[in-house]
């Protein structure tokens, strides 16, 4: 393999967990001020470096990806549901809705609809926080990258929205990682994924708005459109991480969604050693284990192999 790719692929899981640290204090406040913008990482609820719920279930579905040669939504389902059980300190309410549900033995399929059917327009962006480490394990496989991306969120979050912007954000990656701009990777995703209009309005605009505009939610369409913003209006790592966790609301899963995309543009040799050293967290249903920066490498590594073509 390419070490360049090597880098970029290690780069997406670090990164998103680094920006899932990095935003995780600041979650629910409001935004910085520019002329004082947060840069280090700080204690918050957990201590400084630790990630949060958006980690632990791309870990879960890392888990999953390795465990059967296809992504196996049943198995994927009971990960997750097992993560719920361990008391995790963190889960967003939807997707708390549907896995309390497929724990007391309800199928997936069953529990998501009557969720989404209670709330037919709720389209959080608790699929989007841990799509990445299908463009990790497919990353020579557009079209497997495709479906899987879309399956992951199945499980939980069945919006149209949520579906299209795990996809969006995949494809971004699996362009970034094989050497394309972020300009270039964001308009491959714009040509190459389809969205309904008012969608794809909302990320043709994103690159251009002012930070004052960006309300940063937890609403997909919010989480992506910031996301987007900080990578095409930035140019390393570290800026696009800093300008997207001090919007303020929900920062740790756009940071995490942003550490992704930059980490697949600038590699993880980009990321600053201080962030990196820091990053710190106990996965619940692994109780015990601390996982630390070389851990993510080494999940990084093995999704890379997953389908790997000899090249």
């Amino acid at each position: 393999m390419n070490e360049t790719i090597r880098d970029r692929l290690r780069g997406v899981v670090v990164g998103a967990a680094v920006g899932d640290a990095l935003g995780m204090p600041l979650e629910f406040g409001s935004a910085a001020p520019v002329e004082r913008l947060i840069r280090t990482m700080r204690p918050g609820r957990l201590p400084a470096g630790s990630f949060t719920d958006d980690t632990e279930m791309a870990l879960a579905l890392a888990e999953s990806l390795l465990h059967d040669f296809d992504l196996n939504p049943d198995d994927l389902a009971q990960r997750f549901s097992a993560w719920y059980r361990s008391n995790p300190p963190d889960v967003g309410i939807h997707t708390a809705n549907v896995l309390q549900r497929i724990s007391s033995g309800m199928p997936w399929q069953q529990a998501v609809e009557e969720v989404q059917k209670a709330n037919p327009h709720n389209a959080g962006n608790g699929s989007l926080m841990r799509c990445y480490p299908v463009a990790v394990a497919c990353w020579q496989d557009l079209q497997r990258l495709v479906h899987q991306s879309r399956l992951q969120s199945q499980v939980t979050h069945p919006h149209p929205d949520c579906l299209d912007a795990c996809v969006f954000v995949n494809v971004m990656i699996y362009h970034l990682v094989h050497g394309n701009s972020p300009q270039q990777a964001y308009q491959h995703a714009l040509d190459q994924v389809a969205l309904s209009e008012s969608f794809r309005n909302t990320l043709l605009l994103a690159p251009h708005r002012k930070r004052d505009e960006l309300r940063n939610t937890g609403w997909v369409r919010h989480t992506l459109e910031s996301a987007v913003w900080g990578l095409l209006n930035t140019s390393s790592f570290e800026d696009a991480l800093v300008q997207v966790i001090n919007l303020g609301a929900d920062t740790d899963t756009t940071g995490a969604v942003t550490g992704a995309l930059a980490g697949a543009a600038y590699g993880l040799s980009s990321i600053p050693v201080d962030w990196k050293n820091a990053l710190r967290g106990e996965y619940p249903i692994k109780s015990g284990k601390i996982w630390r920066l070389e851990d993510f490498i080494g999940l990084a590594d093995q999704l890379m192999a997953k389908y790997q073509i000899a090249q």
